[in-house]
């Protein structure tokens, strides 16, 4: 399970850094936030 919230949270931080090369600030920044929430590193809401 942590594998695959791991794979999760790489995927919507680095959408959410193309969002910001692409223009939308908003939207990107929502996905990194996201991503940092999901991932078991750091801060998770699923611990």
């Amino acid at each position: 399970m942590m594998f695959l919230l791991w794979i999760l949270a790489v995927i919507l931080v680095v959408s959410g850094i193309v969002s910001l090369v692409r223009g939308q600030l908003l939207w990107g920044i929502v996905l990194i936030i996201v991503g940092l929430a999901v991932g078991p590193g750091g801060y998770s809401i699923f611990k």
